[in-house]
């Protein structure tokens, strides 16, 4: 398979697109956004008007959009993939959406005669741009299969979860439970200490060395610290989505998560104060109550 198309050139798609071209691969795009295009044609890419049109080139197709509606759009819809896509292609859902919508679209995409490998990622943008995302595939195995040299283009772990579209948004799902509850955890102590007279810097090189140290605690803390909230590549929208489908899947499984629920409406009150900034906008809601700003210096 050479011929790769990739409808969503944001955080992500633009990274996949990126090292998929530079693997040689053909690759076609796709996104609302003109500007994004022309990145896409400045690296080799094939900028196209539609998902209509990327699906008449490729053999291949990352999904790489916000939410269910858009992939099914982006699919079903009006000009969408499933127009143009020819039997055996195959339709790789990296975007997370849930189980239930990813299981419809597979379901939808059968009909003609194309395959769905359910694909939720891990590794934010710093992953997408250096071909190190951490990939979660569910469905049938032959086409998984198929996509070997596709996936090692733009990942460094790629896992097989099962034969059934939807066990890899499962996966996600219990995977985004924990980072919430990872991002959540980490901003109190900074608050606390800074509150109590600990300088932040300080905190962060403790924290660092120690075994609660985590790669989104060296992601976040630094950019709180230099108070950058927006463009970071971890969009905290984005989070509190994957956190609202991780707890209706709890729901739905009779499954308790209490500490993950805590985490959730900590976004909450980040996402209703702070809407369009990066998940470490949380740290402005402590703030907010006990007075004192987590900065270099303070």
């Amino acid at each position: 398979m050479k011929k790769v198309g990739v409808v969503g050139l944001g955080n992500m798609g633009m990274g996949m697109a990126r090292n998929l071209a530079a693997k040689g691969f053909e690759v076609a795009g796709f996104d609302r956004n003109p500007g994004k295009l022309e990145r896409l044609v400045a690296f080799g890419g094939r900028a196209c008007a539609d998902a209509e049109t990327v699906g008449a080139v490729s053999e291949v197709v990352f999904v790489m959009v916000v939410n269910a509606a858009q992939a099914k759009a982006i699919v079903d819809g009006e000009a969408g993939l499933l127009r143009t896509l020819r039997p055996g292609s195959i339709l790789v859902i990296t975007a997370t959406i849930g189980y239930a919508a990813v299981r419809e679209l597979a379901a939808v995409a059968g009909k003609h005669g194309v395959s769905v490998i359910d694909c939720p990622v891990s590794g934010g943008r710093t992953g997408a741009e250096q071909g190190s995302l951490t990939l979660m595939a569910s469905g049938e195995r032959a086409a998984f299969d198929r996509c070997a040299e596709v996936f090692a283009a733009i990942a460094a772990s790629i896992h097989f979860v099962g034969p059934e579209a939807g066990q890899g948004q499962v996966a996600k799902a219990c995977m985004q439970g924990l980072v919430g509850c990872i991002y959540a955890g980490m901003f109190e102590p900074m608050a606390l200490g800074v509150k109590a007279g600990v300088g932040a810097e300080t905190l962060f090189s403790i924290i660092s060395a120690s075994v609660a140290n985590t790669p989104l605690f060296q992601g976040a803390i630094p950019a709180l610290m230099d108070r950058k909230f927006v463009g970071t590549g971890s969009n905290i929208a984005n989070t509190y989505k994957d956190l609202s489908i991780t707890m209706a899947l709890a729901e739905e499984s009779g499954v308790p998560m209490m500490t993950t629920a805590v985490a959730k409406q900590f976004f909450q009150a980040g996402i209703t104060r702070f809407p369009g900034e990066d998940n470490q906008c949380l740290i402005k809601v402590l703030e907010d109550v006990v007075g004192i700003e987590v900065r270099r210096g303070a």
